[in-house]
């Protein structure tokens, strides 16, 4: 196929990373689906309101860690589909760091403690790993401007 040889053959790893990101925002989508239906917050409501829902928190808890999720999926991607050009393991290994980073956010979130967005247990797992493979394929897509400007 023309113009896929300009591509390391390790940059499916990056392809495949992308996916099994999409898959969880898929199962994230479905979690806030049944949270509607548990907590009777129907569409249009984006978020619930506490003066009308007794369970608003806890359904904005599970809607926002969903919505957060949106908001980095486009940095993410274009970090992951550029710098992976370059570093295609080391982009794809960082990818799945976040992918677990992120579940784990967004898991704690779910529980209606808002706080519990950042931890597993008593570590600050997001706040570590998530942050941390984030810089990390900043890197791996700053290497790849560099290369590109230097010839």
């Amino acid at each position: 196929m023309a113009g896929l040889e300009l591509l390391p053959k390790e940059y499916g790893y990056v392809a495949l990373a992308l996916v099994a990101y999409c898959f969880l925002n898929f199962w994230m989508a479905f979690q806030v689906g049944k949270a509607r239906k548990k907590y009777k917050v129907f569409y249009p409501t984006l978020y619930a309101s506490e003066s009308e829902n007794k369970d608003a928190k806890l359904f904005n808890c599970v809607q926002r860690g969903h919505q957060n999720s949106l908001e980095m999926m486009p940095m993410f991607f274009m970090l992951m589909i550029l710098g992976g050009i370059r570093h295609p393991c080391i982009s794809s290994g960082l990818g799945c760091l976040y992918i677990i980073s992120r579940f784990f956010y967004f898991k704690g979130y779910s529980t209606g403690d808002p706080q519990n967005r950042l931890k597993i247990g008593n570590s600050l797992w997001y706040r570590k790993y998530g942050f941390l493979a984030i810089l990390g394929l900043m890197g791996c897509t700053t290497s790849l401007g560099l290369s590109l400007l230097r010839g």
